[in-house]
């Protein structure tokens, strides 16, 4: 199809990609040039290459000099420098690289060019696979092989290096100029596009761990810690909801090891938390069924997933010892468990002059994780209260309670001493007792237990959790889980010598035949004492009476039995809230003539109401501080004492 002046239609796009291309049509030209003047209707010769743009132009025919409304093109000054953030050396380097590489590989594939806008690389033949979609037609693409290097070679400007690059400069100029007019005029209203510079080879690895090493050193997990993360991963199946870098690497955005750890905590329990959620109201606020409530299921789903936590509670007869033990991890920290608890109860009969020092030395041991919720002592009955420090926001105001069971008040070695607050939603009464001594009086101990269910008044501020299910006369019906530990002070109904044979013909797990001569036991079997308690089944030797610094027993004349006198027992409102985990004696330390006993429990923990007194994250600093101080100096003196021995040592040669 042709235009009325006689024009192919496609003749204007195939002569503007033919100038555009590098106006180089000269060999072609001379040998096709009576084909082209009938064509155009003109005597316009081929442009040398020496001639001006302007004189370049005149040759065009007149119909598309009026059709493309030509400009006069005035110079213009040069743009102002545009602002650039500063690049790093890296990216310095990398640029210098890549430069040099795409310059030399120009110098050595004939079928590139090296120049800047990407026009002639354009315009120059390509693999139909390789090339870009284009909107012309074949004709277009058979014109603009006239600019291969191949035609430039054959002309005879091409047989000089001045030559070609006189060809170069002069096809850039007028592309770029005359580029310029056709895209004014047909391609009005679109933005020019720009061929895109692909790199020469893959670019080099980047590391991808940019993080600075102080930000990894801020989120660094202590040692101490480092399988809790697993522990966590294998039992509650997460590990961490905080700031959603997860989403972020759903979307290849980031990466494990990048810098978000600088975003970050390496373990945070901690949830973004939505405008439109502190924005909302509800009259449902700190209930049950409020999901922002502080000790509302949701909190608690957060920190005890499984809905129970692990209690230490331990009970020890000091005998008023002023020596402490040397270490009391052994005591404190078993080493069967894999983990610490949550919760450490320490109630001590007969304790130490110095009750300040021992909860120093218990703090000392449980080290900064731990802090004194509450500490109480009634005469010489001591108790200490310790919760993780990320537990003590939970707790409800400590309330505490004594009962003196001695006719002569003013000596206060023998009674009870009680602990109460509400931990979430579940109450927990805590009680250490020291009952009547004496192999026979056994009514005695149980009017010292009658007394204390009665006389002991708590709770007190703190609102009981199910009321329905209490009773005025008796303080254990009053909470929902209740732990009792100390010194009971119930013998085995058995002589010395039978109890010693018993214990030497059997292993120390295997007791069963010594407790069928317990008081405790038969007592509790006929409902006299402890109505409602269990006690966890009994795999080792009796923890009274021994030599002092022994393993022996009474080696006195007075040959005293030895006995279960140290038991914990426990008892809960709700079936099978509390599961006995171990139950043992520490025989490792020997100050006392009463070996220290413990047990750990799994207790259920239910969720609560914000409408109780709460401690408010209460603790004792002063004893936290002096604790941790001491710790560290222990081990400062431990690191000096082995490089003292590795300096003093000897070496003797026979």
């Amino acid at each position: 199809m042709s235009t009325p002046n006689g024009f192919p239609q496609h003749s204007r796009v195939c002569l503007t990609r033919s100038v555009e291309g590098g106006a180089v049509q000269d060999l072609q030209a001379r040998k096709a040039g009576k084909a082209a003047k009938k064509e155009a209707g003109g005597d316009g010769a081929p442009p040398k290459i020496g001639t001006p743009i302007s004189e370049t132009l005149k040759l065009l025919p007149e119909e598309l000099k009026a059709n493309m409304k030509m400009k006069s093109i005035t110079p213009r000054p040069p743009r102002k420098p545009r602002l650039e953030r500063a690049a790093s050396l890296d990216e310095k380097s990398w640029r210098k690289w890549r430069r040099f590489r795409t310059s030399q590989e120009s110098l050595t594939d004939p079928n590139e060019t090296s120049s800047s806008n990407g026009s002639l690389q354009e315009a120059s033949p390509s693999p139909p696979g390789r090339s870009r979609a284009s909107p012309c037609n074949p004709c277009c693409q058979q014109d603009s092989s006239h600019s291969s290097p191949d035609a430039l070679e054959a002309s005879p400007a091409g047989k000089s290096r001045g030559g070609a690059s006189d060809l170069g400069k002069r096809a850039s100029e007028i592309s770029s100029a005359f580029g310029g007019l056709l895209r004014g005029k047909g391609l009005a209203g679109s933005k020019p596009r720009l061929s895109q510079i692909m790199p020469a080879r893959p670019l080099p690895p980047m590391e991808l761990n940019v993080a600075a090493p102080s930000l990894r050193t801020a989120n660094r997990i202590d040692s101490d810690c480092l399988d809790y993360r697993h522990y966590c991963q294998h039992k509650f199946g997460r590990v961490s909801s905080s700031l959603s870098d997860s989403r972020l690497q759903g979307n290849g955005t980031l990466s494990d090891s990048c810098s978000t750890d600088s975003m970050k905590s390496t373990f945070s329990v901690l949830t973004p938390i939505r405008a439109k959620d502190v924005r909302g109201r509800s009259y449902l606020e700190g209930s049950l069924l409020a999901s922002g409530a502080l000790m509302g299921a949701e909190e608690l789903s957060r920190y005890f997933p499984d809905r129970s936590m692990g209690i230490f509670v331990a009970t020890w007869n000091m005998q008023g010892q002023k020596e402490l033990p040397v270490n009391l991890d052994d005591f404190l920290l078993p080493t069967d468990p894999d983990f610490a608890q949550d919760m450490y109860v320490i109630g001590v009969q007969e304790g130490c002059p110095d009750r300040r020092e021992w909860e120093i030395r218990l703090q000392e041991t449980l080290g900064p994780h731990y802090v004194l919720l509450h500490s109480a002592a009634h005469g010489v009955l001591y108790m200490s209260v310790f919760i993780r420090r990320d537990l003590i926001w939970f707790c409800s105001e400590v309330e505490y309670a004594t009962v003196t069971t001695r006719i002569v008040s003013q000596i206060k070695t023998k009674g009870a001493l009680g602990i109460s607050f509400t931990f979430f939603g579940t109450s927990f009464l805590f009680i250490t007792s020291h009952f009547t001594s004496g192999d026979s009086k056994v009514n005695e101990r149980k009017l010292d237990y009658n007394k204390t269910i009665q006389a002991l008044t708590l709770p007190k501020n703190v609102p009981d959790t199910n009321p329905y299910r209490s009773s005025s006369s008796d303080v254990t019906t009053r909470f929902d889980e209740v732990f009792w530990f100390g010194d009971f002070n119930f013998r085995l109904n058995k002589d010395r010598e039978t109890v010693d044979s018993i214990l030497s013909q059997h292993p120390d797990t295997d007791v069963s035949k010594l407790l069928l001569y317990d008081q405790l036991t038969s007592e509790m079997s006929r409902g006299s004492i402890f109505k409602g308690f269990q006690e966890a089944d009994i795999h080792f030797r009796p923890s009274y009476k021994f030599d002092i610094g022994k393993d022996s027993y009474d080696s006195t004349s007075k040959q005293r039995t030895p006995s279960y006198t140290d038991r914990v027992v426990f008892r809960s409102r709700y079936k099978d809230d509390i599961q006995a985990v171990k139950y043992s004696s520490c025989p490792v330390i020997k100050t006392s003539d009463h070996r220290p006993v413990f047990a750990l429990f799994r207790v259920k923990v239910r969720p609560g109401r914000d409408n109780i007194p709460l401690a408010a994250g209460l603790f004792d600093r002063d004893l936290y501080l002096i604790g941790i101080r001491r710790r560290a100096t222990r081990e400062l003196l431990k690191r000096r004492e082995q490089m003292d021995q590795r300096s003093s040592s000897i070496c003797s040669i026979s």
